[in-house]
């Protein structure tokens, strides 16, 4: 059985290993930032508890049907704190079985709630046409351009996604699970996140980290490596605001390498970036001035998996899981904090009860009455396994 659960401090050095596979800005391989994140997860996913107390003991409103704590501003308590925007670090782990123990956490994803805000803009590159044509010649040729571009407004951004290769062809497609619970987190607390969700997909980047559109690109402005702007980008963003040209780069200047991955994916971030366009991310022609990759957005209410997430309270287990018609991801926050979700078959009964086998509901931590949240979709169909996936990631940062 596979489980996805808040991120621990004891979880760090095997975090430190996953983030040893890829070149994420929020997921560094780095100790002491990642020992921060999770700690400063763990906080939030306890504010994000006391969140749901309250909403449960408030009354409804008679205008809107909500009860008086869904409303906006939820994040901005856990903001106050330190300045910081709330972030959410999952991790999947293969729990233990009766055959013997588990296989450990195997993955991680995480949610910035908001990706700075005013006086601290996100930075993307603007992509243009400019078509320029001689009346003498009668000839004429198309450049593409880049501009800073520069979002004050703080967008929610997914990102930190990264699994085991030898779990990316799981009957059970752990990569899609991995990336479908952010969204049934954000659909069970829209009121912590931004109405526009960001996600920053992965450029080309050879193993040992290696960008062509950095080396050839932003560093000509920029002179750190990949690495240390990364590490640089942990506190401040200030050396690209300062440093980048704020005029457009014509991009036809660029080695025919650096052009080519201009707004591209790697061949193993394909299905990623499928799997969000089957969500309703969509590209406005901006790419990450790090490795050139595109950035995709989504309105929050308008993503599928956010507005079929519900609540309901648990019911008894299952005493026959083979009756149970659907399946999806099944959660439960507990009071305290801890976050733990599962994919499993379920049903509701006459009271509008949620129904799990029992073993799940065991998984889950869970008793009949608590409140869990749940999120139909289709059952994963086994496919064949395929050799050969590497240490390459499945998403942006």
């Amino acid at each position: 059985m596979f489980i996805i659960r808040r991120a621990t401090a004891d979880d760090v050095p095997t975090l430190l290993k996953l983030a040893k596979m890829v070149h994420f800005i929020n997921l560094p391989a780095d100790k002491e930032i990642l020992d921060d994140k999770a700690v400063w997860s763990r906080q939030c996913f306890m504010l994000a508890a006391e969140a749901d107390d309250h909403r449960k003991s408030a009354k409804p409103s008679r205008r809107t049907g909500q009860a008086a704590g869904d409303g906006p501003g939820l994040s901005e308590p856990l903001r106050s704190l330190s300045g910081r925007s709330p972030l959410f670090m999952f991790v999947l782990e293969e729990a233990p079985d009766a055959d013997g123990p588990g296989g450990g956490v195997i993955g991680t994803c995480q949610i910035v709630s908001q990706m700075g805000g005013p006086g601290q803009p996100n930075v993307s590159l603007q992509l243009a046409r400019r078509e320029m044509f001689s009346q003498s010649l009668q000839t004429g040729v198309t450049h593409t351009t880049a501009r800073m571009h520069l979002d004050e407004t703080g967008p929610t951004e997914i990102g930190g996604l990264i699994l085991q290769p030898s779990f990316r062809s799981h009957r059970q497609k752990l990569g899609r699970f991995l990336s479908l619970i952010r969204f049934h987190f954000m659909g069970l607390h829209r009121a912590m996140f931004s109405q526009r969700v960001l996600a920053e997909m992965m450029g080309e980047i050879t193993i040992d980290g290696f960008s062509p559109f950095w080396e050839h690109c932003t560093r000509c402005f920029i002179n750190l490596t990949y690495d240390e702007a990364d590490r640089f980008c942990q506190t401040s963003k200030e050396f690209i605001l300062t440093l980048f040209p704020r005029e457009e780069i014509y991009l036809s200047l660029l080695p025919p390498e650096a052009r080519r991955v201009v707004g591209q994916v790697g061949p193993e971030t394909v299905p990623a970036k499928r799997m969000l366009e089957k969500l309703g991310f969509r590209s406005h022609n901006r790419v990450d001035p790090f490795d050139g990759g595109p950035h995709l957005e989504a309105m929050l209410d308008e993503i599928s998996i956010v507005r079929d997430t519900e609540r309901a309270p648990l019911a008894p287990p299952a005493a026959d899981a083979s009756k149970l018609k659907r399946f999806g991801m099944v959660s439960v926050l507990s009071d305290d904090g801890e976050f733990f979700a599962v994919q499993s078959a379920f049903d509701l009964d006459r009271k509008g009860r949620l129904v799990v086998p029992r073993e799940f509901m065991a998984a889950l931590r869970a008793e009949p009455g608590d409140e869990a949240g749940f999120t139909p979709t289709d059952r994963p169909e086994p496919r064949p396994i395929r050799g050969g996936a590497g240490n390459r990631p499945t998403s942006k940062r």
